[in-house]
């Protein structure tokens, strides 16, 4: 029988795909529990549907991600922190910390998708990459002055 899988499924496939599994397997595991549908005519017009509507979301938030890529990669982020003597730092500025300065510049940033390619324990200027989209990522200039 030929379904389309409405969720991924461990070890048959990814959501949207058509396949062809036993009779029973349909019946008794994925129609019940709405993981596929049967794929006749009304169900395949709605998928192609639903993968048109997807890929113009897709693309739009992937057109958002890079204005906002470019305006990070213009931007160059201070964060004030408290240091000691040779401009070490008390602690270190971690993903967060850059969060919470993008926030205040008006940037919705996650902090996970901050990555600090090495660790900030000095005073001085870092390139921290932030990953936007799956394909979408920019170079962020972090200035550390002392307080």
């Amino acid at each position: 029988m030929k379904v389309i899988l409405k969720e991924d499924v461990h070890g048959l496939g990814k959501a949207g795909q058509i396949i062809n599994v036993k009779d029973g397997y349909a019946r008794n595991f994925l129609l019940p529990r709405g993981l596929a549908l049967i794929a006749d005519e009304k169900n395949l017009k709605a998928l192609e549907y639903q993968k048109k509507k997807f890929e113009e979301e897709a693309k739009k938030k992937r057109q958002d991600a890079e204005s906002i890529a470019e305006r990070l990669g213009a931007l160059n982020l201070v964060i004030k922190a408290k240091a000691g003597e040779d401009q070490k730092l008390f602690g270190s500025i971690t993903a967060k910390d850059i969060a919470e300065a993008l926030q205040n510049q008006g940037f919705s940033i996650d902090k996970k998708q901050i990555n600090i390619l090495e660790p900030i324990k000095r005073l001085g200027e870092y390139e921290v990459e932030v990953k936007l989209h799956s394909n979408v990522t920019a170079k962020l200039k972090v200035n550390v002055v002392g307080e």
